[in-house]
């Protein structure tokens, strides 16, 4: 599971002047806050009002993702930033209002495997009949709308226009929230492999992206697993990667040319890379140990060596007595390195020409 902080938009979708929404979106957002803080969520408020949407005036369908106006490029934005949403309605004529089914026409893959919560008020049905009408929407857009809801009746709960305190009414609000982030962080997976800048990994079902900053607590348990191997075969804790603090692994992911290699949200291998005068250095070469010997190692070296573009030499460097790195390396070509580095070997292989270093393919190309 994602260490990230989950985000969690709050969507007021009332826009009839002297509506109720401001006032439920306000108490929603007082009763829920001090559980986002125990959860880790952040959470945003949006009223729709304030997006200024036109009824729909694309002219590209929303699934292309080409955007003419600059009001749909910000809620483009917004949505895709959010991993979850809860939306406070109203029920009018039996149904959503409207002005939401216009913001959800809008958008096409912003959507996607996105958990969804509903907050509805009104009077016979307090809403409920506007929600089971917006869930028909949503699942097309590949939302996933929760179980939990919390359904508000103005003539029990709202005095002088301001929602009541009520331990049922916030019991649900709170419920509505826990599921959402579980749900949310079930399906990042699935968000992430239909996101831009990813591609098919090696094993069925995995995906391969660049690494960021946000990365940085899953690199920093891998490379904790993989280097104590590394520190049994050379007989020495002296190992950076071991000891290397949180904020240092961030720094180096904004720093080098890091990918990591995911499979249903868990990080299965990683590499980084960078430039450095006419070399391209590689380090952090690392799989998970119960997926060692599927040959998950060869297919990230390759992967590092295909970005380094113009570089003559690609240079790497293992620990001295790391028999099963040494063997690896020297197999793709790779050889030592002339000079004394204390307890560790250095290994290169020439390029001679960019595109020299071949391609990962979408298969392992051998046992590693």
């Amino acid at each position: 599971m994602s260490m990230k902080k989950p985000l969690i938009l709050v969507l007021v979708c009332s826009t009839r002047p002297g509506a109720l929404g401001p006032a439920v979106g306000g108490w929603l957002a007082q009763t829920i806050t001090p559980r986002a803080r125990e959860l880790g969520v952040d959470l945003m408020s949006l009223t729709l009002g304030d997006l200024g949407l036109p009824f729909l005036d694309e002219e590209e369908h929303p699934s292309t993702g080409i955007y003419r106006h600059a009001h749909t490029r910000r809620w483009s934005a917004t949505v895709e930033a959010a991993d979850g949403f809860v939306m406070v309605m109203p029920e009018y004529n039996y149904g959503m209002p409207a002005t939401l089914k216009n913001a959800l026409d809008y958008l096409g893959p912003e959507w996607a495997w996105k958990p969804v919560g509903f907050v509805s008020y009104g009077h016979t049905s307090a809403g409920t009949r506007a929600v089971q009408h917006a869930k028909q929407v949503v699942t097309t857009l590949r939302l996933v709308p929760l179980g939990a809801t919390v359904a508000i009746r103005i003539a029990d709960a709202v005095q002088e226009g301001q929602v009541q305190q009520d331990d049922v009414l916030a019991g649900a609000a709170v419920g509505v929230l826990d599921e959402l982030v579980r749900v949310a962080q079930a399906l990042r997976p699935m968000r992430e492999r239909a996101a831009a800048g990813t591609t098919p990994g090696p094993l069925p079902g995995s995906y391969v992206r660049p690494l960021a900053p946000g990365d940085a607590p899953e690199v920093t348990v891998l490379q904790r697993c993989c280097w104590v191997d590394e520190a049994v075969a050379n007989d020495t804790l002296a190992i950076p990667a071991l000891h290397e603090p949180l904020e240092e692994i961030r720094a180096g992911l904004a720093s080098w040319h890091a990918t990591g290699l995911f499979l249903d949200g868990r990080l299965l291998a990683m590499v980084r890379a960078r430039r450095d005068g006419d070399e391209w250095h590689i380090g952090r070469l690392a799989v998970a140990p119960d997926l060692r010997g599927r040959g998950l190692g060869r297919w990230m070296l390759r992967a590092a060596e295909s970005a380094a573009g113009e570089c003559e030499r690609v240079v790497l460097t293992t620990g001295a007595a790391s028999r099963h790195n040494i063997t690896l390396y020297e197999s793709e070509g790779y050889r030592p390195i002339p000079g004394a580095v204390e307890g560790a070997t250095r290994l290169g292989k020439r390029i001679f020409a960019a595109g020299m270093c071949p391609a990962p393919t979408s298969t392992p190309p051998g046992r590693a």
